[in-house]
């Protein structure tokens, strides 16, 4: 068989294409396309996806799923799914979904089908017809932007035939009703607990226990799928059990109750300990032509009361799901609306209203929940919580300072932290299963997000704010286990004498970096441990060694000894209280360390994780603020000329980059190798953002990615080349196929980051390369095979994968706003340093609305000459057509706040910016 080549020979399938300014889209044939899924879900909990069969579960949690839990590959390869069936009385049986026997393939007995979707905020709609029958069908999925974990399904079926029609639908939801677990482990043993009855509206099902990981516990949950007509009337009988609807030899794509044209059993109807099905039949009707019939099934989850009766009521009529519809829309449009752009290209400025709801998307869903995301167990994970707080500032800031306070009691004094956050404001766990485990790059997102916010804000205060640390059975950064913790002992870090120990926020920052200053390995680079952003990054953690993000963290550090001094100037705070312990890693305050020594490094730190046990002193010490910034300050110089010094390479072929990582074998894993060229991006991000790289050695990297890791084909960069090794003594990564995830995709993730690197250098050219690299690559629907938005990464055929739920997202709407259009804060006052190519000018204008200081701006950049970046500046700026005062930058202008805080908080305010 000829390989399958990208872009050639593909299927010939059309593009979606948006149809209104409100991310509106819609696809021909989308069943033509396999792995589509589309996310519904709402703030009550409810989760669910949706492919254009209705495949795809509903769930609340991992132990809440209502519809059996679907992996991607159960999108095609399972019957389960929402189903619903038209028996045409004379004909036989008809899927509104296309899930039959007889419509598969698409031209099969019934005659040739049309298929169109369309996905909306946040709906999805398949319209059906078969001109054979004459009929067509209407399905959309939505959740209510209510307190209900329910998803609706409205169904409605037209006669566009030339004679009259006799119908009866039916609607059949398989009901699992427990936890993912048991998909696999007793999935017959767990339907024995099943307590199955029928409602006037619906089936409901409640088991009596849950066995899953947490053990032999009671039930509180319940399910059930429920349904009405257009008028509000309850269907006429009903199907509770899978084996009886679909007969013996029977399935669910062919199922007897329906083919026969059976009756269901009466509401009042209890059948225990089998597998249980939404089945609803509605009353026969006849359909004139012309006509419509419409139907709405409720698939919902309960906590308490089931209240089914209520629910019917509140949503089962054409009115209340139309009006719970519009609803949905208007919602998720002021979410989508957070961030608008008006760049002359349609596409792209609808495209990125999908981008920008995909951080909401992630904190809702976490990393689980979609069909990709089978990796997870719920909640999301440290590293992402605070790169999604980086967008959430941008489009849903209301709440984000209390969630950024509380993320901080995830932190461990020994510098680790807890790993996945729970569903209230400072739950934390260790981890999935309590694996102890760190990730080194983990202490350095912290401060990134926090300076964003400080930037915006202006809050300076929010450092010197109290949190407590976080503590469990993990001690010494995980290495150890205190066999004496239990979970009853609460997860507060405690003083000597008992009580709970708070630091201010800028402890817990100091505490992060400086313990991961001194935490080297034998080449004096801060140690992999456990892996870092590349979590396949894992096999190498007793000398694994992580330069790339050393970068960071070298970053991190000078740039918090520089607020330091903002803090004094602007809070009047000469000096500040930390807890005694930390002074053993303030060297430069007392008994300094040999900074070339690495051995002499990792005693201090084990000297300062020696200095405390289960629980701290409570004791605290005063440091001047000028000494604590210049401890900071010499750390990082004195790791920025190390990288410099000893990770900026050069190959044979005279291409030069730094350096990323070394393997659990001690050696340097980039540079030439018997197998050919290694090189990371990672390594060449951080070094690149915090001005590691000189100006010489950052026009090296550009060059040097350009020929090891552009890949034409995926329009953009990969993650590193094909080291052609199971690399054993690095990482998991190594073991996919290259090309795959975290080995040599084009993971959107770290090329946004490298697009906002380059950016940050001023290298717009090639950050706009990047860019729109992963924009033209993610609309090619025929290569992508992706819905707007961007995905996780794309694999060796161009294919997005893990679409939705994908820290990409945030960076990427970061980027656009912060960096193209540059729009930023300076410790509370706005800053607009444009950074927009010549093409980016739609008639010489170029427009985003945003947030800033709670006030709603509509920017527009007007570049009459159509320059290019480096040859315009900014030389008038106008509030609601009134000149604005401005301070001059190196790169653009900064406004104060006031101007802006002085404005109506409710309206939006023109404010236009002339380049010349």
């Amino acid at each position: 068989m000829a390989k399958r080549q990208l872009r050639d020979n593909e299927t010939d399938v059309d593009d979606w294409a948006f149809v209104d300014d409100a991310g509106t889209f819609q696809l021909d044939e989308p069943q033509r396309s396999s792995y589509l899924y589309f996310p519904l879900v709402n703030e009550a909990g409810i989760m669910s996806a949706v492919t254009p069969k209705l495949h795809g579960d509903v769930n609340a949690s991992q132990h809440e799923f209502l519809t059996p839990p679907t992996a991607v590959e159960d999108l095609h390869n399972k019957r389960t799914a929402r189903n619903f069936w038209v028996y045409e009385h004379g004909k036989g049986p008809w899927s509104a979904v296309g899930n039959s026997a007889t419509q598969i393939p698409e031209e099969g007995p019934d005659g040739a089908e049309s298929v169109s979707m369309e996905g909306g905020l946040l709906y999805h709609e398949i319209t059906r017809k078969n001109d054979d029958r004459g009929l067509k069908a209407e399905i959309t999925n939505f959740a209510p932007v209510r307190d209900d974990m329910v998803e609706l399904m409205r169904v409605r079926v037209t006669n566009t035939g030339e004679d009259a029609k006799t119908i009866t639908p039916t609607a059949a939801v398989p009901i699992y009703g427990r936890s993912a677990d048991n998909i696999r482990d007793h999935r017959h043993v767990t339907s024995l607990l099943h307590e199955t009855w029928t409602d006037e509206y619906g089936v409901l099902v409640s088991p009596t226990l849950s066995f899953d990981e947490r053990g032999h516990t009671l039930n509180e949950t319940t399910y059930g799928v429920l349904g009405t007509d257009a008028d509000g009337t309850a269907p006429e009988s009903f199907y509770p059990v899978v084996e009886d609807f679909i007969g013996e030899g029977g399935n669910l794509e062919w199922p007897e109750a329906v083919v026969e044209d059976l009756e269901g059993v009466e509401a009042g109807t209890e059948v225990d300990g089998y597998e249980s099905l939404g089945g609803l039949r509605f009353e026969t009707t006849e359909l004139e032509p012309g006509e419509t019939e419409e139907y709405v099934v409720m698939q919902a989850i309960w906590d308490e009361d089931p209240g089914a009766t209520a629910l019917a009521e509140r949503y089962g009529s054409s009115e209340a799901v139309e009006e719970e519809l519009v609803a949905c829309q208007a919602h998720w449009t002021e979410k989508s609306n957070a961030v608008e752009f008006d760049t002359g290209d349609n596409t792209f400025d609808q495209w990125m209203r999908w981008v920008t709801l995909q951080p909401v998307f992630r904190r809702l869903f976490g990393n689980s929940f979609l069909p990709y995301h089978d990796y997870g167990r719920g909640g999301r994970g440290w590293r992402d919580l605070w790169q999604d707080i980086l967008s959430l500032l941008l489009t849903e800031p209301d709440n984000v300072t209390d969630l950024l306070y509380h993320n901080f009691a995830g932190v461990r004094f020994d510098g680790s932290n807890a790993t996945i956050i729970g569903d209230e404001p400072g739950e934390f766990k260790a981890d999935r299963n309590n694996i102890p485990r760190v990730w080194m790059d983990h202490g350095a997102w912290p401060w990134l997000t926090t300076r964003f916010y400080l930037d915006l804000s202006g809050d300076l205060d929010f450092l010197l704010r109290d949190q407590q640390y976080y503590r469990d059975l993990h001690v010494n950064r995980a290495s150890e286990q205190d066999d004496e913790w239990s979970p009853e002992d609460g997860t507060e870090l405690y003083t000597d004498d008992g009580d709970v120990y708070e630091g201010t926020v800028l402890e817990h920052l100091l505490v992060q970096h400086l313990t991961q200053f001194f935490n080297v390995g034998e080449h004096n680079v801060m140690r992999l441990e456990d892996a870092d952003w590349n979590d396949a990054m894992d096999m190498a953690p007793e000398r694994g060694e992580s330069a790339a993000f050393t970068a960071l963290y070298a970053w991190n550090m000078l740039d918090m000894s520089e607020l330091l001094g903002d803090l004094q100037a602007e809070l009047g705070v000469d000096e500040i209280e930390i807890a005694q312990e930390i002074e053993t890693l303030l060297d430069t305050l007392g008994e300094s360390v040999d900074y070339e020594d690495p051995e002499a490094k990792q005693a201090r730190l084990d000297e300062y994780l020696d200095t405390w046990e289960l629980t701290v002193s409570g004791e605290t010490m005063t440091v001047a603020i000028d000494d604590l910034a210049a401890d900071l300050e010499t750390k990082a110089e004195w790791l920025y000329e190390q990288l410099r010094d000893q990770e900026f390479i050069e190959n044979e072929a005279g291409h030069q980059w730094f350096n990323g990582y070394y393997d659990d074998s001690g050696r340097r894993v980039e540079g030439d190798h018997e197998n050919g060229v290694r090189m990371t991006l990672t390594g060449q991000v951080f070094t690149l953002m915090g001005e590691v790289a000189t100006d010489e050695q950052a026009d090296a990297i550009v060059d040097a990615a350009d020929e090891y890791l552009y890949e034409p084909k995926m329009r953009g960069y990969r993650l590193n080349t094909d080291f052609e090794e199971v690399k054993t003594d690095l990482g998991r990564g190594f073991g996919f196929a290259f090309g795959h995830k975290e080995n040599g995709a084009m993971f959107s993730h770290m090329a946004v980051m490298y697009a906002n690197a380059l950016y940050r250098r001023g290298k717009v050219e090639a950050g706009h390369k990047v860019l729109s690299g992963i924009y033209e690559q993610s609309k090619d629907f025929e290569v992508s095979r992706i819905y707007p938005g961007i995905p996780e990464y794309f694999s060796e055929r161009g294919r997005g994968m893990y679409t939705f739920l994908t820290g990409s997202g945030s960076w990427l709407l970061l980027t656009t706003v912060t960096e193209v259009f540059g729009v930023k804060g300076d410790l509370g006052d706005l800053l607009l340093e444009p950074k927009l190519l010549a093409e980016q000018f739609d008639d010489g204008k170029a427009t985003i609305t945003c947030q800033f200081a709670d006030r709603r701006l509509d920017l527009t950049y007007h570049n009459a000459a159509q320059a290019g970046y480096g040859d315009y500046a900014v030389s008038e700026v106008t509030l609601n057509g009134e000149a604005v005062n401005f301070e001059r930058t190196d790169d653009g202008v900064v406004i104060e706040r006031e101007i802006v805080t002085d404005l109506d908080s409710e309206a939006v305010h023109d404010l236009d910016v002339t380049l010349e």
